[in-house]
């Protein structure tokens, strides 16, 4: 059987949601300079299109698009505007996401909770569901849901946050194992200590000694360096790798001591 291995994805369209800063911005940015077409998605319609008015000035194909991902009526608006815009949609970055640390005691851990849920799980369903008629069409069709460490071993206070990247992991290997017939593959990224917006407020001290402390590389990561791996699940050529979850952590998950 013939198929495609190329390691590039120029021409194929890609919508990244949370485009707006850190990893999705870093992400939107990789893709664009390697020729695909990307489609940005935040909340902010003007944050966005600050970011792909910038790729677009560089030569880039780029559009941006407000997107509440806890709106399920204006998912599907949207995924279908970006599929007609570029003319398909081939890969679906869910990388969007909130913070959402609470005590389990706390007098507002219900309402924390359904936020964490509601954005950080159930909308990569509904993005999934709103592009599969897209990716159905594709040649090589690609999703790629962005969850975190914390699937994999959690913090303190954080169960809200936790819970519900967990479930993104069960969410791609399900989904990986149900759309493999079609040849649609579903992997997860699980970044670890990253600079982003969400670590912003983090002392650098107190990063550096975190960092000392738990990874491997003895540092905090940048978001380029989660979206390459990002990009590399993407390729044609990854055509043999689904349901993975995998962790970008600078080695955090496999050090003890």
């Amino acid at each position: 059987m013939a198929m495609d291995l190329s390691r590039s994805v120029k021409g194929l369209t890609v919508l990244v949601t949370g485009a707006a800063s850190g990893m999705g911005r870093a992400t939107a940015e990789v893709f664009a300079a390697e020729g695909a077409n990307v489609a940005l998605t935040d909340l902010s319609a003007e944050a966005v299109e600050v970011i792909a008015s910038g790729l677009r000035a560089k030569g880039y194909s780029a559009h941006g698009w407000a997107l509440d991902v806890s709106d399920h009526g204006a998912i599907r608006s949207v995924v279908d505007q970006v599929a007609a815009h570029f003319g398909g949609l081939d890969i679906l970055v869910n990388n969007a996401g909130i913070s959402a640390f609470c005590p389990i005691d706390d007098p507002g851990y219900d309402a924390v909770w359904d936020r964490a849920i509601v954005v950080l799980l159930t909308a990569h369903q509904r993005l999934i569901r709103a592009a599969l008629p897209h990716l159905r069409r594709s040649a090589s069709p690609r999703i790629v849901n962005i969850a975190s460490t914390e699937a994999l071993g959690a913090t303190s206070r954080d169960s809200p946050y936790s819970a519900a990247k967990a479930g993104v992991t069960g969410l791609t290997r399900a989904l990986a194992v149900e759309l493999g017939k079609e040849g649609i593959t579903v992997n997860c990224i699980c970044p670890g200590p990253i600079d982003t917006g969400m670590t912003a407020n983090v002392p650098e001290a107190d990063k550096a000694v975190f960092a000392g402390r738990r990874t491997a590389l003895r540092r905090y990561g940048l978001p380029e360096e989660v979206a390459h791996m990002t990009l590399s699940l993407c390729l044609p050529a990854a055509s043999y790798i689904t349901g993975a979850v995998i962790p970008v952590d600078g080695g955090l998950m496999a050090r003890n001591a």
